[in-house]
C-alpha cells in the first residue's frame, strides 16, 4: 500500500508571526509529511501586515523546511483544511484560557468535518508567553522585539518604523 502523506494545517492570523509560532511549526513538521500555515485573511480585523507580507515572511522563516508552506485563506477552516487535503488541525495551548476557546473550536470543527483531527501541542516554556497582540503593543512603544519574532519579521518592523517616521516628518 503506498504511503498518503500526512498533512496537518497551523492556522492563525500570524500578525506578525512570532518565535512561540515558529516552534509550534517546527514542531508540527516533525510530526506531519506536510504542514501548510493557513494565514487567515480577516477583513473585520486590521491587520498590520497585508496578508501577502505574512505568507512571505513565513516562507522566507520556514525556506529551509521544504515540508512546510504557506497559504492565505478565509472562510472555515474546514473548508481550507479539505482543499489542501489535511488530516490535522494543529493548535497551540498556552494556557488554561487557551484551552476553552480552544475546545469549543474542535467541538465545531469536529462537527463540521468529523475526518479532520485537531492536534494541540502545548508551546516551549521559553515562548510560551509570546503573543502577536503582545509584541504589537511592544513594538508600538519602541520597545525591543528582538527574540521574540524571527529576525526576517523583527526587520519588517524596523521596516516599517522608519517609514512612519519618515512620513510624520
Amino acid at each position: 500500500m503506498p504511503h498518503v502523506p500526512r498533512v496537518a494545517i497551523v492556522p492563525g492570523s500570524f500578525d506578525p508571526l512570532t518565535n512561540g509560532h515558529v516552534d509550534l511549526i517546527r514542531r508540527a513538521a516533525r510530526l506531519f509529511d506536510r504542514v501548510v500555515v493557513g494565514v487567515l485573511v480577516n477583513a473585520g480585523k486590521q491587520p498590520l501586515f497585508s496578508p501577502d507580507e505574512r505568507v512571505g515572511l513565513i516562507r522566507d522563516v520556514f525556506r529551509d523546511l521544504d515540508t512546510v508552506e504557506a497559504q492565505a485563506f478565509d472562510g472555515l477552516l474546514v473548508e481550507f483544511a479539505r482543499r489542501v487535503g489535511a488530516v490535522a488541525i494543529v493548535r497551540g495551548l498556552r494556557s488554561v484560557a487557551d484551552f476553552e476557546y480552544e475546545e469549543q473550536m474542535t467541538l465545531m470543527n469536529r462537527h463540521l468535518a468529523p475526518a479532520v483531527e485537531t492536534v494541540s501541542l502545548t508551546p516551549d516554556p521559553a515562548v510560551s508567553f509570546i503573543s502577536s497582540r503582545l509584541v504589537k503593543e511592544v513594538a508600538s512603544y519602541g520597545g525591543a522585539i528582538d527574540g521574540l519574532v524571527p529576525p526576517a519579521v523583527a526587520a519588517r518592523f524596523r521596516d516599517r518604523h522608519t517609514s512612519s517616521r519618515k512620513q510624520n516628518v
